[in-house]
């Protein structure tokens, strides 16, 4: 049985404050996460010329029918608790901003993103960098398979056409390493796809066509900014981040969902997600 190192596990966390911000369910996902991790040390440990053992493919997918829930669906729709239900929702402003969405529908990668745009700020990258950085990954709020494409679309009408291409395109380099430019395929990912994994026919073309990309660094710095993101005891507030956001963020001022974007549906679904139609 594995023994849980309690103040070691929050602060991986970011700290008992970061932990307190988390849903029951994201607590839950993140022990699991962090029970998988000290098992694959543990068994490295016990033989050090033992490599970490991973899931097959084939092995994760056989886990899809011991779950209640599909992976790809976005956090505001779900609850991961079994016999769990889901909490009723603060309304939303008449006319929703930016903040107004992620204060109110995006708080479960709220403190993952608001950490990976600290370090993207810490190490002096550029603002739409950063803005990126914030943006990521919050569309998980709505819907989890390809986020990098769904986030991208659902930003693309309001921020810099490098923000929205950083934001869709990280989806594809997080399956690629690129060490010289810090990023090493994560342990994390060989749970969750399986250690034999192979990316997807479309990931493997968007691979290709940026290689050669003169954007190419703006998602692969997303990568490196989501791997290293978190600091333990670090809690990151929204602040230092709201005059970068009034930059390069375009709050439409009709509010968010309401300007007739050809993504105007995709916020309303994040305000509105009890609404059976």
């Amino acid at each position: 049985m594995i023994q849980i190192d309690r103040r070691h596990f929050i602060a991986s966390l970011g700290g008992a404050a970061a932990v307190k911000l988390m849903s029951s369910e994201a607590k839950a996902e993140a022990l699991e996460a962090y029970m998988m991790a000290q098992l694959n040390t543990a068994t490295a440990g016990a033989g050090q010329t033992q490599p970490k053992k991973f899931p097959k493919a084939a092995e994760v997918e056989a886990q899809i029918e011991t779950r209640h829930y599909r992976r790809g669906v976005g956090n505001l729709f779900l609850t991961t608790e079994p016999n769990g239900k889901v909490k009723k929702l603060q309304p939303m402003p008449a006319k929703p901003t930016f903040l107004d969405f992620f204060n109110l529908r995006m708080q479960q990668t709220s403190n993952h993103v608001l950490q990976s745009a600290n370090r993207a700020m810490k190490t002096g990258m550029p603002e739409e960098i950063i803005l990126a950085c914030l943006l990521h990954d919050t569309v998980h709020a709505l819907i989890k398979v390809d986020h990098g494409y769904w986030g991208a679309q659902l930003y693309g009408p309001y921020v810099p056409e490098k923000v929205a291409f950083a934001i869709r395109y990280h989806q594809a380099l997080r399956f690629y390493e690129d060490k010289e430019a810090g990023y090493e395929y994560p342990d994390l990912y060989r749970n969750l796809f399986g250690e034999d994994y192979v990316p997807s026919p479309h990931i493997q073309a968007d691979y290709k066509m940026l290689k050669s990309h003169k954007w190419y660094m703006e998602p692969r710095l997303v990568t490196v900014n989501d791997l290293y993101a978190f600091e333990p005891g670090v809690v990151v507030k929204i602040d230092p981040f709201v005059d970068i956001i009034g930059r390069h963020f375009k709050n439409p001022k009709e509010g968010l969902g309401n300007d007739g974007s050809p993504v105007a549906h995709m916020w309303r679904s994040m305000a509105i997600p009890d609404n059976p139609l």
